[in-house]
């Protein structure tokens, strides 16, 4: 078995072929015994056929990621949960009122992106306690809709953009793609600030034209409403405000943290370019070579030599190559320190067993 798995190099595909080395099949057999980092996970197939499906990562509360649909799911029930608490304990809160079904939506849509105007507040301990819990709820859901939804509305008009921005360069599939790939974050930026500046002007013309607030107030409302400050001085005191207000308020809000968050990402991005082109351009040294030299043999081979740049990089931890070698060591049956298609079969066997 050893001799099948040690005619190639694992990392074979990734340097030329005139400079690989085939390995005879030889009793010292290189080990990598006191391990530093891991090759990254994108050069693993799925499995053997490279037909089978990659699996989903584990999401934070230990299942699969949320959908799109799921979080729309949560938002309906919380805006129709809400509307509803609030409608029932209308008596109980006071303030300008317009409609009691309106109101109860737009006080939810309110509590939920912690803008908190002043024209409704509740006038009670157990509407205030109400109030608390739905605050802490609408934050979580407003997490979530930042996390899913709203990246993937700006992902659908990504490539949109990239076609109007590159509209007089003709860019073949492949082009395209790594375009969209080296660019995505800026990209995302791009469209964030679009759609934030075109809901900032539709709520400042609507607030000049149906609330008959002068410009300056329009504006100013809209700047206060979306990074929800809500001083109270100006805000949406007309029926058809409020139900205006139902859906600017909560696309504004998001709009503005689906921005911010973006432009971390933005510079992240940037940093890792940084550390990335900084690791491959400069010169490598004796201690390189020492540190790289993962199994103490005094060479150091290709696969070595992309697991020290990969670490260098910030690409993979200690942490990662625990669990590859682990598995590694499960896989490799007869201990030989290669791998080969006996190896699977007997470890195959020896599960079933």
């Amino acid at each position: 078995m050893a001799c099948n798995g040690a005619k190639k190099p694992l990392l074979s595909g990734l340097v030329d072929s005139t400079s690989q080395r085939i390995d005879e099949c030889t009793p010292y057999r290189r080990r990598f015994r006191r391990v530093k980092s891991a090759p990254v996970t994108e050069l693993v197939p799925s499995d053997i056929s490279g037909n089978g499906p990659i699996p989903c990562y584990e999401s934070f509360y230990g299942g699969r990621h949320l959908s799109l649909k799921q979080v729309a799911v949560f938002l309906a029930v919380y805006l129709g949960l809400g509307t509803l608490c609030f409608y029932v304990v209308r008596d109980d809160i006071k303030g300008n009122k317009l409609n009691p079904i309106l109101d109860s939506l737009y006080f939810c849509i309110v509590t939920m992106t912690t803008v908190g105007y002043g024209d409704l507040v509740p006038d009670s301990a157990p509407v205030k306690l109400l109030a608390c819990v739905f605050v802490f709820t609408g934050m979580l859901l407003i997490g979530l809709i930042l996390s899913k939804a709203a990246d993937y509305l700006v992902e659908k008009q990504e490539i949109l953009l990239i076609k109007a921005l590159r509209r007089h360069q003709k860019l073949d599939p492949a082009a395209f793609l790594k375009e969209i790939e080296t660019n995505k974050v800026k990209y995302k930026c791009y469209l964030a600030i679009i759609i934030l500046s075109v809901l900032m002007l539709v709520g400042t013309i609507f607030l000049y034209i149906v609330e008959d607030l002068d410009i300056i107030d329009a504006f100013y409302c809209v700047c206060s409403t979306i990074t929800t400050l809500g001083y109270g001085d100006k805000s949406f005191s007309t029926v058809y405000g409020r139900m205006f207000a139902v859906f600017w308020i909560l696309t504004g809000t998001i709009a503005l943290g689906q921005l911010f968050l973006y432009i971390a990402e933005l510079f992240t991005e940037r940093r890792q370019r940084a550390l990335v082109n900084w690791v491959l351009t400069r010169r490598t040294t004796n201690l390189d070579l020492e540190a790289a030299d993962i199994d103490d043999d005094g060479v150091v081979g290709a696969a070595e030599f992309v697991v020290y740049k990969l670490k260098e990089m910030g690409k993979i931890s200690e942490e990662d190559i625990a669990l590859v070698m682990k598995e590694f060591e499960d896989l490799d049956v007869d201990q030989s320190g290669t791998l080969s298609a006996s190896d699977i079969m007997a470890q195959t066997t020896q599960t079933h067993k």
